[in-house]
């Protein structure tokens, strides 16, 4: 479904490709007619929000959102596994996962980024992309309450997501989740939050280099300039 790859480039760092890009997505998320009337009004904000505003302004508030607080990130297995050893097992995983449907990583970034995960999604018989967005769907709704808590425009990209799944989040479990929410006023929260210590994988220890903490930073850089994927 092209609406997966819609949304994914909503979630991908501000540029001047991605807002020229912005009628072309919303004329995608309509002509499918997979999101809802509902979901595509509530979008509305941000798309036209990224039509009106600054590019500095822009990406100034996707670093504060999603790299500044480890509760929003957008690596999926990090609301799951954290930074244990399990994480690296899951990442393995996930890239043999694409690999096997000939969906090959271009782009200097982790398997589980979520934009990277639903252009996947897109390229797959609906029925097994709706399923395999069903396993993520706890994880999209938390981080839909903890954007709501935050009144950002981003909100909807995850409600979107979430209705386009045939499975429903646990809405008490999700709440609690998202209950441990770290605001980015709270710096000393936030600093012991990203306190890392390096992960290793087998006999010994790895050193920073090979740390997770290390890619993710390495990442973080690298996508600084991404060319927003076309729909």
């Amino acid at each position: 479904m092209k609406s997966f790859k819609a949304l994914s480039a909503l979630l991908t760092y501000p540029s001047e490709e991605l807002v020229a890009a912005i009628p072309d997505i919303r004329a995608v998320l309509a002509a499918e007619g997979q999101v809802s009337r509902r979901a595509l009004n509530a979008l509305e904000p941000l798309l036209s929000g990224f039509e009106t505003a600054e590019l500095y302004d822009l990406q100034e508030r996707y670093v504060l959102l999603f790299d500044r607080s480890r509760s929003l990130s957008l690596h999926l297995f990090e609301h799951v596994h954290g930074e244990s050893r399990d994480r690296g097992q899951a990442l393995v995983d996930l890239a043999q996962l694409y690999d096997r449907h000939g969906f090959f990583i271009v782009a200097n970034e982790l398997p589980d980024f979520l934009p990277l995960f639903l252009e996947f999604l897109s390229t797959l018989p609906p029925g097994e992309a709706v399923a395999l967005l069903g396993e993520t769907v706890h994880i999209l709704a938390v981080l839909r309450q903890r954007l709501e808590k935050r009144e950002s425009l981003y909100a909807p990209v995850f409600a979107a997501l979430e209705s386009l799944s045939s499975v429903r989040a646990d809405p008490r479990a999700a709440a609690e989740a998202a209950a441990s929410d770290v605001m980015p006023d709270d710096l000393a929260a936030l600093d012991k939050e990203w306190e890392e210590a390096a992960v290793t994988f087998g006999p010994g220890e790895m050193t920073d280099d090979c740390s997770l903490t290390r890619i993710k930073t390495q990442v973080r850089a690298a996508r600084r300039s991404p060319a927003a994927p076309a729909v």
